[in-house]
């Protein structure tokens, strides 16, 4: 039966996989295929790359500000990088709450 169901509700709530992916012949929960990302791995693999560039522009400041490098401009690109990407992962973060709470309007 396709559609969404009990059943497969809670496989996507364990799994942490979309309906297309658990609607695809190819992938099913109980077949612990792990050469596919799981929403959740893909998010937590995103945020540990911005907290991976905030650290580096943090590392990068400090050595400017106690004299041991001095290329300010590559300082001032890992400074601007880091903050591009924390506010698109802002971003992103405010449009799954904006569809979670779209969801949880739905009549049922």
């Amino acid at each position: 039966m396709d559609g969404l169901t009990v059943t497969t509700a809670k496989d996507l709530l364990t799994t942490g996989k979309t309906f297309s992916e658990m609607s695809n012949k190819r992938i099913h929960p109980e077949s612990g295929d792990s050469s596919v990302k799981s929403f959740k791995d893909t998010l937590s693999e995103a945020v540990g790359k911005v907290n991976e560039m905030q650290k580096d522009a943090d590392i990068k400041m400090q050595k400017l500000a106690a004299g041991e490098s001095s290329n300010i401009s590559e300082v001032m690109v890992a400074a601007e990088k880091a903050d591009i990407a924390l506010k698109l992962m802002m971003s992103v973060r405010n449009k799954v709450i904006d569809a979670y709470q779209e969801i949880m309007k739905m009549q049922v």
